[in-house]
């Protein structure tokens, strides 16, 4: 009988073992709050024995996060999600990219940050034994990122025993695959970005003309009317291909904000030159209509898709990363510069006559305007009522707002 069951299991991997690690942290919150030190408390769980070809299942469970929630706002409940690297050595090495889902209990001002379970796969290629050992992770609560790293050398937290053979598929999961890097989405249905960056082959004879990006977190520079800030905001280009060229949509993530004062209509107007690079070189321009109504006072605003035409200067596979913001307001401009780039999509193009290598494709084009559901600012820190301390010096000045809108005031999305 148990032999039978072994067989109806399909799989060869032994019960799931669970050991619990802890290591100091160090934690770095967004900007304007200082970094913290603290302890975390680590549970993973994994296959005590598996076979070579086997794709096991691994659970990182946090006993204790290292950082409390600051004295800033209190957290809703669903608005905090961890990601993080789970490393393994030993028989074979790997990095394992690791995501929680956007679950958690309202979290008071100050409070234990309460954080879901990570799950990630590992595809075993070697017999041996294989070690896991917690590394750093994000924790990404309401569009802002803390990341913590370890700052001591972490000890293994289980081990897998693996045996030669092949083996099966132990989880039809759709959890991260192993990398060597990672960083948190904020999005509520994202993967993580840990993934490679989205790849699309127009060429590939499957007639495929649609090619989505990966979302991507840019930290920005930004030079204001009332002063410099950085900021990060996350980022994904889309593609959709039209003859030789492609029509490109550029989408900021969750990051919708309310408005301080009221806001005559057609006075806010965002644009950004998308950046090529592998074949290609040069820019290519993306832009979004101002906003069509008047926005009131405490309302959200949201910045539409951004869009533009990219024909291709180069043949070969070439990359699009998000570039330089531009936001013009009231008369007041924004420029954000990403102080870090990273590729949101790559693209097989094919060499068009006036492409953009070495140039601009210029031919941008705005959306009609229409409400996406996503669209959002480079944003600084926590969003919802609390954020409008962060305008209380500026907020009053409406001459201002170009500036303060986009730099200080992040608030969520609404739903």
């Amino acid at each position: 009988m148990l032999g039978g069951a072994g067989l109806l299991l399909g799989v060869a991997t032994a019960p799931a073992q669970a050991a619990e690690v802890s290591f100091a942290t160090h934690c770095v919150p967004p900007a304007g709050i200082d970094p913290v030190d603290g302890t975390t408390k680590v549970e993973i769980t994994a296959p005590a024995t598996a076979k070579v070809g086997d794709t096991v299942d691994v659970v990182w469970k946090f006993v204790q996060a290292a950082s409390k929630n600051p004295d800033i706002i209190d957290l809703p409940a669903n608005s905090v999600q961890p990601s993080g690297t789970l490393k393994a050595a030993g028989a074979q090495t790997a990095g394992i990219a690791m995501q929680g889902p956007r679950e958690n209990p309202a979290i008071p001002k100050g409070g234990e940050m309460k954080l879901s379970d990570m799950k990630g796969t590992l595809k075993l290629t070697a017999p041996g034994e294989v070690t896991l050992t917690p590394d750093a992770y994000t924790v990404n609560a309401m569009s802002t990122d803390t990341k913590c790293t370890p700052k001591e050398t972490v000890q293994k937290a289980a081990t897998i025993q693996v045996s030669a053979g092949s083996g099966g598929t132990s989880s039809t999961s759709a959890t991260p695959t192993a990398t060597a890097s990672q960083s948190a989405s904020p999005t509520d249905s994202a993967t993580a970005t840990a993934s490679a960056s989205a790849s699309a082959s127009p060429s590939d004879g499957t007639g495929q003309t649609d090619f989505t990006g990966k979302e991507v977190q840019v930290p920005y520079a930004c030079k204001t009317p009332i002063g410099d800030k950085n900021a990060t905001s996350p980022v994904q280009i889309n593609a959709k291909k039209d003859g030789g060229s492609f029509d490109l949509t550029v989408q900021f993530k969750k990051s919708v904000m309310n408005s301080p004062a009221d806001i005559p209509a057609d006075s806010v107007k965002p644009s950004m030159e998308v950046v090529l690079g592998g074949a290609d070189k040069g820019t290519v321009h993306v832009e979004g209509p101002t906003n069509s109504s008047a926005i009131k006072s405490g309302d959200p605003i949201e910045i539409p898709d951004l869009t533009g035409t990219y024909k291709p200067g180069a043949s070969g596979s070439s990359t699009l990363s998000p570039g330089v913001l531009t936001i013009k307001a009231l008369g007041t401009t924004t420029t954000c510069t990403p102080t870090k780039t990273e590729v949101s999509l790559t693209l097989d193009t094919s060499e068009q006559a006036s492409g953009a290598s070495g140039g601009s494709s210029t031919s941008g084009g705005s959306s009609s305007g229409g409400d996406s559901g996503s669209g959002g600012l480079a944003e600084t820190g926590s969003g919802d009522h609390g954020a409008l301390k962060a305008l209380g010096l500026v907020a009053g000045t409406a001459i201002l707002l170009g500036a303060a809108v986009f730099t200080f005031l992040p608030g969520r999305r609404t739903r």
